[in-house]
């Protein structure tokens, strides 16, 4: 089977463009700050608590109709703008965050009716697992499990007004029109077009994330039902 990705919704095979996969297994690194201090061998490391975006390049090729499909694929992938989804069918439980900025650099054989590129993705670090696209809904309290090594940031929707309990951590939500939109990524909150950041408050003035393993959660008086998406990542 020929593989391709799709990005901005698009397949790549739509240009009959395929391709391999051996770059898709890079890891980001992990961000440190070191300093070195007068007297103490070797550096303090301090955790910066974030990874670096990673480069995904894929080799890749035309064998159909080469000139006109190439010139519509470099029209489409130059056309977008910023983050767009990126997914691969060597991964298809994962999808990620890339942008596309590069130029191409297609090299054809003599008839031109083949050429070969690289295409590389500029990714934001996470593997976004699909099953945290899935929603969880929840009118009484429970729990959830965090399947991952990595905190997650969720995006709640949450009926009411009250407080909401994830973990340790707690949502005032003090007043609401039916719900109230939490997207802990961003560090909004919202209806809509209409924010609602005066509305909700947090009990140590963070977005809560759910940690790895089980996540209480519990719905105070007021709140009847919480809508959880949950953005479980991987690197």
């Amino acid at each position: 089977m020929a593989n391709y990705f799709t990005f901005a919704g698009k397949s790549s095979q739509d240009f009959k463009v395929y391709i391999s996969g051996q770059g898709t297994y890079v890891a980001p690194a992990h961000v440190y700050s070191s300093y070195d201090i007068p007297g103490r061998n070797g550096a303090l490391l301090v955790d910066e608590k974030r990874f670096e975006n990673c480069d995904i390049t894929y080799p890749a090729f035309i064998y159909e109709d080469m000139k006109e499909n190439l010139a519509a694929f470099r029209n489409y992938i130059l056309s977008k703008i910023g983050y767009q989804r990126l997914e691969d069918t060597y991964h298809p439980e994962e999808f990620r965050l890339a942008a596309y900025y590069d130029g191409l650099e297609p090299a054809v054989n003599q008839r031109h009716d083949f050429t070969q590129f690289g295409i590389t993705f500029h990714c934001k670090p996470q593997r976004f697992l699909k099953s945290g696209e899935r929603v969880l809904t929840l009118t009484s309290n429970g729990s959830i499990e965090n399947p991952t090594e990595f905190e997650s940031k969720p995006l709640l929707r949450v009926y009411g007004t009250g407080t909401l309990g994830i973990g340790s951590k707690s949502i005032t939500i003090s007043q609401a029109d039916s719900y109230t939109d939490i997207d802990c990524e961003m560090m909004d909150c919202f209806k809509g077009t209409t924010s609602k950041n005066d509305k909700v408050t947090f009990s140590d003035y963070n977005f809560p994330t759910l940690l790895p393993g089980t996540n209480g959660i519990s719905l105070g008086s007021g709140i009847t039902q919480v809508d959880i998406t949950p953005r479980w990542w991987i690197l």
